[in-house]
C-alpha cells in the first residue's frame, strides 16, 4: 500500500490544479502520485516522453536507468535532450532537465546498464517499472524481475511507423513471456539504428505508456491488461489484440530466486564476450567500432577501425589477418550481432565487448588519472 506524502509546499495546489480538479483524481489521487515510485529503464525515444509526463504529473520518486550518452542522432526523437547535452550521460542529463521541469520530486539517476545481476536489487524499491529499452535481453530481464517482485511492467515497442503498448504482470494478467515465450533468433529483427524510425512515433507510444502508469497508480480507467494496443502512424489505425495468460510460464519464473536462469535462456544466441581489461591484455588485438560516425564518445584506442555494422560484411577484407577481433558499440547489442555475422563468415577469434563505448571511455579516463 502506498503511504501518502504530505503537501509541503503551497504551490503544490497550483502546480497540480488541473489534476486536482478532476473528480476521478482530486487531492487524494494527487497524493498517491506524490507517494509513488516509478522506474523508467531507458532514457531514449520511449523513455523521454514517459519521464517528462511522469515528472510533470508529480510522481514522487522517479528513477532513470541508462548507461548511454546523448548523440546528435538522438535529437530527432528524444526531445528531452538539447544539442548542448551531446556527449553527456543520458541519465544525468535527463535528471537535470526533469529537475528543472519539477524540482519538487525526487529524481534518481542510475548511469548503468541493467543486467541479470543487478535487476532485482535495482527494481525492488519501485512500484511500477516502465520498459523503455530497445533490446530483447533487457526486456526478458525486466519481465522476469517484475514477475518475481510482483510489480507491473509497462511495455512499449516501436518499429519504423508502428508501435505497441500493453501492461504486463498486473491484476493476474499475462507476462511478457506469455506474448513472446522465447527470445527471437539472432539477426532476425533489425533495430532502429538499422531501419530508422519516424521521430514522433516514440513520443506517441511513450505518452501512452505514461498514461497506463498513471491509470494504475490512480486506480482509474481500464489498464491495457491482457490487451496489446497496436498503432500505425501512417493510417491512424489502432487495434487491440488479446494476450492470453500462460500460468505455466509465469509460475516457472516465480520459482526463480535470481535472473541467472533468464540469462541462461539466451544461450541459443550466446557469443564470446570480453570485458575491456581482458581485451587489452590480448595479443594482436584489433578493436572495431560499429557505431555510426556521429556517435560519441570517440575512443583513443590503438588498432582501432571504424566500420558501421551495416557495412561490416562488405568490409571484412579490411581486418588485420589472424587478429583477435574485439567489436564494440554503444550498448553491446550491435557488437553481439557483429560477432554472429563474423562466425557465419567462418572468421574466428571474434569477441563482443561487454561494456559499451561510454563505459569504456570512463575506464580509460580512470586509467589515465590513476
Amino acid at each position: 500500500m502506498l503511504s501518502y506524502l504530505p503537501f509541503q509546499e503551497d504551490n503544490y495546489m497550483e502546480r497540480y490544479n488541473r489534476h486536482i480538479r478532476l473528480e476521478a483524481i482530486g487531492l487524494q489521487g494527487q497524493k498517491r502520485l506524490l507517494a509513488a515510485k516509478v522506474m523508467v529503464i531507458g532514457a531514449g525515444g520511449l523513455g523521454c516522453p514517459v519521464l517528462q509526463y511522469l515528472a510533470a504529473a508529480g510522481i514522487g520518486t522517479l528513477g532513470i536507468m541508462d548507461n548511454d550518452v546523448v548523440e546528435i542522432s538522438n535529437l530527432q526523437r528524444q526531445t528531452l535532450f538539447r544539442t548542448s547535452d551531446i556527449g553527456s550521460s543520458k541519465a544525468i542529463a535527463a535528471k537535470k532537465h526533469l529537475g528543472d521541469l519539477n524540482p519538487e520530486i525526487q529524481i534518481i539517476a542510475h548511469n548503468k546498464k541493467l543486467n541479470a545481476q543487478n535487476a532485482l536489487e535495482l527494481l525492488k524499491p519501485y512500484d511500477i517499472i516502465v520498459d523503455g529499452t530497445d533490446n530483447f535481453e533487457a526486456r526478458y530481464w525486466i519481465n522476469d524481475a517484475t514477475v518475481i517482485l510482483n510489480k507491473p511492467m509497462i511495455y512499449g515497442a516501436i518499429y519504423k511507423f508502428e508501435g505497441q503498448v500493453t501492461v504486463f504482470n498486473h491484476q493476474d494478467g499475462p507476462s511478457y513471456r506469455c506474448l513472446f515465450p522465447t527470445p527471437p533468433k539472432p539477426l532476425s529483427i533489425p533495430n532502429c539504428e538499422e531501419v530508422g524510425v519516424l521521430g514522433v512515433l516514440p513520443g506517441i507510444i511513450g505518452t501512452l505508456q505514461a498514461n497506463e502508469t498513471l491509470k494504475i497508480l490512480l486506480n482509474i480507467g481500464m489498464p491495457l491488461v491482457g490487451k496489446l494496443l497496436c498503432y500505425n502512424t501512417l493510417t491512424h489505425v489502432q487495434s487491440l489484440i488479446g494476450i492470453p495468460r500462460n500460468d505455466q510460464c509465469i509460475q516457472e519464473v516465480k520459482a526463480r530466486k535470481t535472473l541467472l536462469e533468464t540469462e541462461a535462456s539466451f544461450e541459443c544466441e550466446a557469443v564470446p564476450q570480453l570485458n575491456f581489461l581482458e581485451a587489452i591484455k590480448k595479443d594482436n588485438v584489433q578493436f572495431i567500432d560499429l557505431r555510426s560516425p556521429e556517435e560519441q564518445p570517440k575512443l583513443p584506442l590503438e588498432e582501432l577501425l571504424y566500420i558501421p555494422l551495416s557495412e561490416l560484411k562488405s568490409r571484412i577484407n579490411e581486418l588485420t589477418p589472424y587478429a583477435n577481433y574485439v567489436f564494440f558499440c554503444q550498448s553491446g547489442t550491435r557488437s553481439k550481432t557483429a560477432v554472429r555475422l563474423m562466425l557465419q563468415q567462418k572468421v574466428k577469434n571474434c569477441y563482443s565487448l561487454m561494456e559499451g563505448a561510454p563505459e569504456i571511455h570512463q575506464l580509460l579516463e580512470q586509467i589515465k588519472t590513476a
